[in-house]
């Protein structure tokens, strides 16, 4: 008689029902979401944060409501954005992620500005996930001889504590992170449907092939699933591998669909290599300007970052939503963080290959968190950063598997791989909430991830512009300049960093501005110009801070001829400033130069025909100029739009 195999290790070939649940087991399809939603209730009451502004309120098709879902789904997802061809695909490859900003349409058509309910719906989403990720668990180990005593415990485990994990306040906190929720949740179900199937409990071909093209049009990143779905059913369901690839038919269907749509929307594009830092982490300051990384410091800085992805599963502390550079530094092959997370990694894989024949549900977890990183660890394609904690989000759940059921290998039981999960996951819980209060706004966000992420230039811009926004708001001016002077000194590191971060100098010369040192104002927009010479906003903001230097010159100074010279700067920058014009003719008038006064004032009436003061200014630059007919002829002007300018005369 032949040696039966051990269904607790082992495969089994038809998967039996799992026993009636009763009791706490048949409440989890509530209690799940519950805690899942539980956990990013404080986040209700929040505004909107970071990246909100790109794919809802200052998205040109989602403010639109249900008319922008055809432009959403017809364009790269940050078009809507910069609302300029060529500008959305500043990162490699372009996105294409329309699914979630349709999503934000409808909330908007229905509701308007309303971050309550973009944040309601993240942690019911996020709960729902919690659910189907259990509901997944339990289809893929339902076969074990051991399910109903002890491994339910440890699959009820892994999904409290995906559920809890510091690391997804990103996703869930930040509205527009419902991207990586809604990809996922796609994912999951889609693989669920899949596994059903194979287990000969319905058909559910269509439905898996919908739920996987959705989740693929909300991120990306679900095509991992492609290799995921195959691996459960070789391990667990004893397909071999032409089995497995045929049951998962639906995905690659899907898959495909979205390509085609993918492909048709922003053409075929691998990527190219953008050399600005703050789209490619992978460069550095070179003699003559940025340079790309050697192959040695990017890949050293790769693994870098998978070892420090690592100990965010394990210890999710200090947490900050940026990792630019160089938050990131450039590392080496000598550097000892790099050669242990390199020999960390290669004996995951080791562990991976050996669990394949000794302990597949080990080696799957391992695997599982493999595939789902890839995609994000800048060694398949690049994406834009080194690295970020939403990128976590989908592997996560490899670590979120293996750890109880480490315990549960060590205990020999799985209430006590449960109840010591659940220790970790009240600490997460706890992490969680306290990190979901940082990101209430941006001014708090940014402000506080700038003392954790102090090297990285784009936080230190960001909270830079976050104190100079709140300043405008600030009554007490002490207090006013003393913001508006730290964010200058954010600004200044910002640059130290990423010499050529034309956004850092444009904050820099407003914050100047608004303290009235129109000298440092204007020097700092002329290095914004000399990295780009076509930024508009720095053009039109130095043309402002040249205008209101001359009227400085002129009212306070006394000094006509400084007054002169800056407000034809400003002129030469926006010629049809209605300010400039008048301020231009008031400094020839006073100088005694009325013919070259009465162009400007001209120009104002132009630009502004309903002013009747303009009139009257053009009125009394003819007259001194000694042409008493236009004198007479733009008083009568003046006069008509506001008789009062003549009372008293």
């Amino acid at each position: 008689m032949s040696k039966k195999k051990t269904p607790k290790e082992t495969p089994a070939t038809a998967v039996p029902a799992v026993a009636v649940q009763r009791g706490f087991w048949s409440y989890l399809k509530w209690i799940l979401p519950a805690f899942g939603f539980l956990l990013y209730a404080n986040t209700l009451g929040h505004d909107y944060t970071q990246d909100d502004a790109i794919v809802i309120y200052d998205n040109m098709y989602t403010v639109k409501g249900l008319a922008g879902i055809p432009g959403l789904l017809s364009k790269d997802t940050f078009h809507g954005f910069f609302k300029e061809e060529g500008k959305a695909k500043l990162v490699s490859g372009g996105r294409y992620r329309p699914l979630t900003p349709v999503m934000f349409a409808i909330e908007y058509q229905l509701f308007g500005k309303n971050p309550f309910i973009g944040h309601l719906i993240n942690a019911l989403l996020y709960g729902l996930l919690g659910w189907m990720i259990y509901l997944l668990l339990v289809e893929i180990f339902g076969f074990r001889t051991d399910f109903s005593d002890h491994f339910r415990y440890v699959v009820l485990a892994a999904a409290v504590l995906f559920l809890a994990h510091p690391v997804h306040t990103e996703a869930v906190a930040n509205i527009k992170g419902r991207d990586e929720i809604v990809s996922m949740l796609g994912a999951i179900t889609a693989t669920w449907l899949i596994l059903r199937q194979a287990a000969n409990k319905g058909k559910y071909f269509l439905w898996a092939l919908l739920s996987f093209f959705l989740a693929l049009m909300s991120k990306e990143n679900a095509i991992t699933f492609l290799a995921v779905v195959p691996l459960i059913l070789v391990f667990f369901y004893n397909k071999g591998w032409g089995d497995a690839l045929r049951l998962s038919l639906p995905l690659l269907a899907g898959a495909v669909i979205f390509m085609l749509i993918r492909t048709a929307v922003l053409g075929f594009d691998l990527g190219g290599t953008p050399m600005e830092l703050m789209n490619n982490p992978f460069l550095k300051l070179g003699s003559n300007g940025y340079i790309p990384f050697s192959a040695g410091e990017k890949f050293a800085t790769i693994l870098y970052t998978l070892g420090k992805y690592l100990m965010l599963l394990l210890v999710p502390h200090p947490l900050t939503h940026d990792y630019y550079p160089r938050h990131i530094d450039i590392m080496h092959f000598g550097d000892a963080a790099v050669l242990v997370s390199l020999l960390t990694y290669v004996a995951l894989i080791g562990l991976a290959v050996y669990g394949y024949k000794k302990d597949r549900v080990l080696s799957f977890g391992i695997l599982y968190f493999l595939l789902t990183l890839s995609i994000v660890s800048n060694i398949v394609f690049p994406i834009g950063t080194n690295m970020s904690e939403r990128f976590l989000f989908m592997p996560s759940l490899g670590f979120c598997l293996i750890l109880p059921y480490i315990i549960y290998k060590i205990s020999k039981k799985g209430r006590v791989a449960f109840y010591a999960t659940a220790v970790l996951a009240l600490a997460f819980s706890i992490k969680t909430i306290s990190r979901n209060a940082v990101w209430v706004n941006d001014f708090t966000l940014f402000t506080t991830d700038v003392k954790t992420s102090a090297r990285s230039a784009k936080v230190l811009n960001a909270a830079g512009g976050a104190l100079q926004t709140e300043a405008a708001n600030e009554k007490d001016v002490s207090k006013k300049n003393q913001m508006l002077q730290q964010a200058i000194v954010y600004l200044n590191e910002a640059v130290k960093i990423h010499p050529g971060y034309k956004n850092a100098y444009l904050l820099m010369g407003n914050s100047y501005y608004y303290l009235n040192d129109f000298d440092k104002s204007i020097e700092a927009y002329k290095k914004s110009l000399q990295l780009d010479p076509d930024f508009k906003d720095a053009i039109n903001n130095l043309a402002v801070v040249y205008r209101d230097a001359g009227r400085n010159a002129g009212e306070k100074q006394n000094n006509i001829v400084l007054a002169e010279q800056m407000l034809l700067e400003s002129f030469r920058l926006n010629p049809n400033d209605a300010e400039t014009n008048r301020l231009l003719g008031i400094a020839y008038g006073l100088s005694g130069r009325h013919s070259q006064a009465i162009p400007y004032f001209e120009k104002v009436t132009q630009l502004d025909p309903k002013n009747a003061a303009a009139f009257m200014n053009l009125s009394s630059a003819y007259r001194y100029n000694g042409d008493e007919a236009n004198a007479a002829k733009y008083r009568n002007i003046a006069l008509s739009l506001d008789p009062k300018l003549g009372q008293g005369k």
